[in-house]
């Protein structure tokens, strides 16, 4: 009765995690929306490309190389076709914690639901970028980010692993982030600052004596679905990484991680809008869209031990700083689209450092540390990476085929043909 009981857990948590894949996968269908309808027609064509070739990369290169960096493991080719029923049953059977234990799922139900968390990390720079730079520079980006520079960092944290063998940030400081505020969204940050450095901002987005000139997206409707996809798919993104749901304890946890989600994106939709609203006199669309995506990364950090309240003005506050940090970058002169950097990299440090209010056992220094440490091995890897092309292959479109759109410089097609002409 016992093994029977076991082996309906292996089989929830197993199938409950796939699900949870599933819904992170269906989130790469909502950057691509959302950076379709915030760039301007000329170059949808070529930003969806980048969207669904960067996640067939970010799969297989994760699967070569990344998984087993990131958990210390060997190559994950071997041994995913098979399970040894009898072996799992003897290690249960064996553990003094029965029911109550660890996680009890199919290991490759972990590699699919990691893999995705890769994707995701690669699909924030793709917008940051875009406009401007080459199709294949950023392929060949994503080689990189996805098989070494993102699972190293990925190591050091949720692998356990000690920081080139100097320290840990989860033994030694005690850095805690629950499913990505850091480790995916302000990692894909980072990358994406330091590629928009390199390549600059658009033509005419600048103005010789310093104003700034809005480029409006070219189909807001597309970017609003691109955000209810993304919010959507975060109940998988935090859900999941409660990494269980076969007993009481952890099924209520994972409804409180749902709750606490959706929360902090209604907090974060209502605080952009209302100060955008104060700053421009108007109900800003792609703020409200950005508050919302922004109180969902300030939540990811610790989505568990907020209370629905505090999740909301924690997403709340994730909201405005959105909208503070969008501003203060154009300002600078780093031209990022679609509000990528402020989104995922602003407001996911914001998320790291608010964990301590909500969990008694972590600290803002351990938090700080684990934000560095993440921030600094990225962005240096990642503009190393994005000179060396640079180098090679060149990262940026001709001035006159950036004038002409990405798509047909880069694609041979237009995404609206009968209905735009360099729009």
């Amino acid at each position: 009765m016992e093994n029977n009981v076991f082996q309906l857990q292996y089989a929830m948590d197993t199938f409950y995690f796939l699900v949870c894949g599933a819904l992170v996968m269906w989130m790469a269908a909502g950057f691509a929306m959302l950076e379709a309808g915030l760039v301007r027609s000329k170059n949808t064509t070529e930003i969806l490309t980048k969207n669904v070739a960067l996640f067939a990369i970010s799969c297989t290169m994760y699967l070569v190389c990344g998984y087993a960096i990131m958990y210390d493991g060997g190559f994950f080719l071997s041994g995913i076709t098979e399970v040894d029923s009898a072996a799992v049953l003897a290690d249960f059977a064996a553990r003094e914690d029965g029911f109550e234990g660890g996680s009890i799922y199919s290991g490759a139900s972990d590699f699919f639901f990691q893999v995705v968390f890769v994707a995701t990390a690669m699909s924030i720079v793709s917008g940051a970028v875009a406009e401007r730079m080459k199709l294949w520079s950023f392929l060949a980006f994503a080689v990189v980010m996805t098989g070494v520079i993102y699972p190293m960092e990925g190591a050091w944290t949720w692998g356990g692993q000690s920081v080139f063998g100097m320290y840990s940030l989860g033994d030694d400081f005690g850095f805690s982030d629950f499913a990505g505020s850091g480790i995916v969204h302000m990692a894909g940050a980072a990358a994406a600052l330091a590629g928009v450095l390199l390549l600059g901002p658009r033509k005419g987005k600048y103005g010789a004596n310093g104003e700034i000139n809005a480029i409006p997206g070219a189909n807001l409707p597309l970017a609003t679905l691109g955000t209810f996809i993304l919010w959507m798919g975060w109940f998988g993104f935090n859900g999941g990484s409660v990494l269980k749901l076969g007993d009481i304890a952890n099924a209520h946890a994972v409804a409180v991680v749902f709750t606490n989600t959706n929360a902090a994106a209604a907090g974060g939709l209502i605080g952009a809008l209302i100060l955008a609203r104060i700053l421009f006199k108007k109900a800003d669309l792609t703020m409200a869209l950005n508050g919302a995506l922004a109180g969902l990364v300030a939540i990811t950090a610790e989505p568990s031990t907020p209370t629905p309240f505090e999740a909301t003005i924690i997403g709340a506050i994730g909201g405005l700083i959105v909208v503070l940090s969008i501003l203060t970058l154009d300002k600078m002169k780093i031209d990022d689209p679609v509000g990528a950097i402020s989104v995922h990299g602003v407001v996911g440090l914001f998320g790291l450092l608010v964990v301590p209010f909500t969990n008694a056992g972590t600290t803002i220094g351990g938090q700080l540390m684990g934000a560095v440490t993440i921030f600094v091995w990225v962005f240096v890897a990642s503009f190393i990476v994005w000179g060396i092309i640079k180098a090679v292959m060149g990262v940026r479109v001709t001035e006159e085929e950036e004038y002409e759109g990405s798509d047909l410089a880069e694609c041979g097609m237009e995404a609206y043909p009968e209905f735009t002409k360099n729009g």
